[in-house]
């Protein structure tokens, strides 16, 4: 028996023995109904014909979820990986995965509200309610870029009364935070409502350059969200959100490895390896890394009887800029390009030089949703809705001349010196593009239940994106001679998302549900000139235009209640063809960061078991599984491989213990155990990382109006890399975290 299957027949047998042993509960009254909102409407989740993870607002606290990757490290067959800078997260669930630049993969909203930003996905969570997981194509009610499935975050709504909570805590990395959030009525009738919440987290970082003698990881976020809630009648609602979010962190810090550290060109004959954690950040710049978010949606409905028109309007401004040592990442003097690529300059210019590098991303998008939602007539319901989306993005990408006087901001054009093209911080490449994009849909649900058992689901939606490309690099810059500075580029990619799911409920206890269902996931363009570039270097299926995915997925599940709601047991089955699926190429000589397109296959399993084994003792264990093959890619050794960032098997368990201790007290221990399985990172397969175990653990003591709880996240300091990137790169996950939180309410 291997070890990852071990591990999990013996949390099953836990969670098990532990439902046998246990007692006959004394009371259930605190096992309450989840309801979501999968479908745009509130429904029991146990009613639900999706797989979803639901986690409530007493699960965020006690779980200690702050941020997505607490939530994605419990959810099975869903992985989430942080690299390079704060703006760039990648979620992959059942293979479907992302890549930088990309289109994401799942969806998210946010109180109903669409992020059109993937940069923005990545943030403190703070004052939330509760989290809904979707997984499979979502796309018929939630667009493009569902096709993974979709994140929904409902934040915690304004209150009737006044009420207030706070958080502040400390911990290794001189880190520390504090949140506070406060809400309540403004005029005395009680129909507008206020919720607003701060945050700050500041640490000095976790990981060790050794040539700065800096921690290379140092992150600091502040951030703070207003909602105003105006019910003037049973019929009218109308809610306003405006989030600001300003994260100052650093970036770039990969590790190349090498074989004989003294051999500087030994770099081009290590053989890469995902599993090394033996070679040191040693970056000769710290970096810098500066992400902006503000969103500002209102949502508006209108309730006469039949149903619900509702119309949410959005407004998103990110821009990101992050600078830091280029390849290969290494002090100057041993670096590849002081040694290799630029030993021609004369010293008259300033002789051989390093390189550093800037990126760029600026990008607005106003959007615009309008729907009706029926009640249900006759066990008929129904919904129909339009989208619209405009985003204007620019993108600048560039290395630059580093001679150890640090790295300045690249924005929108790149730093020339014309008396000397080698000078000290002048731009060595610099591409740079800005877009002007349109997206539309129109989209409708009917739902039919002809009895108490059988129910029949139908969705449909239409979605068209075009996009127009204008090439902003000066001409002298550009890597294609055949391109040229205002060239313009037009694109538009549209497909039809149907979804058809059939619910039978033989009990109110027990679901079974089957269907079939379509994503889709735009296309776009890589910066100009990179398809010339790859050409160049021999890499097939990387163009200047990146075709959009297409992905067609067969489902079956259960769900299941026993003994009162206090045992459950869902299970998933699924497959997915997809087409056009993101692959990612580095190019080194530009710096860039692009796509290319494979076809894939996926089939997989996820079984989920949660207790309440006594009053005092929550379990839960979660399996997934993945199998995945490329089946088509314009290199053709790689078929049969495993698609790009694919994970074999996910384990999440664990188990949460509260006993009261007297005087009002209550002790509280929980625990939490992740493994991620095999995982491999590029088409060609040339490496994977071996499974990685995880485990959570908190302890505190609960009063009425106050906790402590002292945390560690990844107790065990397993040290392992986050991401192995083509080319060689590693990017270090963080290792052991540890501190003391106290929360009040007021």
């Amino acid at each position: 028996m291997n070890t990852s299957n071990g591990r999990w027949l013996a949390a099953v047998t836990a969670v098990i023995g532990a439902i046998i042993a246990a007692p006959a509960p004394a009371q259930t009254s605190d096992l309450t109904e989840i309801v979501v909102t999968a479908r745009k409407r509130d429904e029991s989740l146990q009613n639900v014909p999706v797989t979803i993870d639901a986690f409530t607002e007493q699960t965020i606290k006690s779980a200690g979820i702050e941020s997505p990757r607490d939530f994605v490290a419990m959810v099975p067959n869903m992985t989430l990986v942080e690299v390079q800078n704060v703006g760039n997260s990648f979620i992959t669930v059942r293979g479907i995965s992302q890549a930088r630049n990309s289109e994401p993969s799942v969806a998210v909203l946010v109180d109903g509200v669409l992020e059109t930003n993937p940069y923005e996905f990545d943030q403190e969570l703070t004052d939330i309610k509760q989290i809904e997981v979707l997984k499979g194509p979502q796309g018929a009610l939630y667009g493009r870029n569902a096709i993974g499935g979709a994140i929904i975050i409902h934040t915690a709504d304004p209150s009737d009364h006044f009420e207030g909570n706070a958080k502040v805590g400390v911990g290794n990395g001189l880190s520390e935070k504090a949140q506070v959030a406060v809400s309540g009525p403004i005029d005395s009738a009680g129909t507008l409502k206020y919720r607003a919440s701060l945050n700050f987290y500041n640490t000095d970082g976790y990981l060790e350059n050794t040539y700065l003698d800096h921690k290379a990881d140092p992150y600091k976020d502040y951030s703070g969200r207003l909602r105003l809630l105006w019910q003037p009648s049973d019929q009218w609602s109308a809610d306003l959100r405006v989030f600001r979010d300003r994260v100052d962190t650093t970036a770039y810090y990969y590790v190349i490895p090498r074989n004989d550290e003294a051999n500087v060109f030994s770099t081009f004959t290590t053989p890469p390896n995902a599993n090394d954690v033996t070679s040191p950040i040693q970056t000769n710049n710290l970096g810098a890394d500066f992400r902006d978010v503000l969103d500002t949606a209102v949502k508006l409905d209108y309730n006469p009887g039949y149903g619900t028109f509702t119309a949410i309007s959005d407004y998103n401004h990110t821009k990101e800029i992050d600078t830091g040592d280029a390849y290969d990442f290494r002090p100057i003097k041993t670096s590849i390009a002081y040694n290799a690529f630029f030993t021609f300059v004369p010293p008259s210019l300033g002789g051989t030089f390093d390189e550093s590098q800037s990126q760029f991303i600026d990008e607005k998008t106003y959007s615009q949703e309008l729907r009706f939602t029926s009640v249900k007539a006759g066990g008929f319901s129904w919904i129909a809705g339009a989208y619209y989306v405009h985003t204007e993005r620019f993108i600048s990408t560039g290395n630059l001349v580093d001679r150890g006087l640090g790295i300045p901001p690249v924005y929108e054009t790149p730093r020339v010196d014309p008396n000397n093209p080698f000078a000290t911080n002048t731009s060595v490449t610099f591409l740079a593009d800005s877009q002007n994009n349109n997206a539309w849909a129109v989209f409708g649900d009917a739902t039919y239940e002809f009895n108490q058992q059988f129910e029949f689901d139908a969705a449909i939606r239409y979605d068209e994106d075009s996009r127009r490309n204008t090439t902003d690099t000066p001409q002298h810059f550009l890597p294609d001679p055949t391109a040229h500075t205002g060239e313009v580029r037009h694109a538009t990619f549209d497909a039809v998302q149907p979804k058809g799911t059939l619910r039978y409920k033989p009990t109110d206890n027990l679901t079974f549900y089957g269907g079939w269902s379509r994503g889709f996931r735009s296309g776009g363009f890589n910066q100009t000139g990179v398809g010339a570039v790859a050409i160049s270097e021999g890499k097939l299926g990387v163009h200047d235009l990146f075709n959009a995915e297409v992905a067609n997925t067969w489902e079956v599940g259960a769900k299941s209640q026993f003994l009162d709601r206090r045992l459950s047991a869902n299970l998933a089955l699924y497959h997915t063809e997809s087409r056009n699926g993101y692959f990612f190429f580095y190019d080194s000589v530009t710096s860039t960061q692009n796509l290319g397109n494979l076809d894939a296959t996926y089939k997989g399993a996820e079984l989920e078991l949660t207790a309440k084994a006594t009053d005092w003792l929550d379990l839960y264990a979660n399996f997934g599984y993945t199998d995945g093959r490329i089946t088509r890619m314009e290199d053709p050794t790689v078929v049969g491989n495993k698609p790009p960032l694919l994970t074999k098997n996910t384990v999440n368990a664990g188990f949460q213990f509260h006993q009261p201790v007297g005087d009002g007290l209550t002790g509280v221990l929980r625990l939490d155990y992740q493994e991620i399985g095999r995982t491999w990172w590029d088409p060609y397969n040339v490496t994977s990382r071996d499974p990685v175990s995880l485990i959570n653990l908190r302890a505190g003591v609960e009063a009425d109006r106050w906790t402590v709880t002292a945390w560690s996240k990844n107790l065990t300091n397993k040290i392992y890399n986050a991401e192995f990137s083509p080319g060689g790169f590693l990017w270090r996950a963080p290792p052991r975290r540890y501190g003391v939180d106290l929360t009040f309410k007021f």
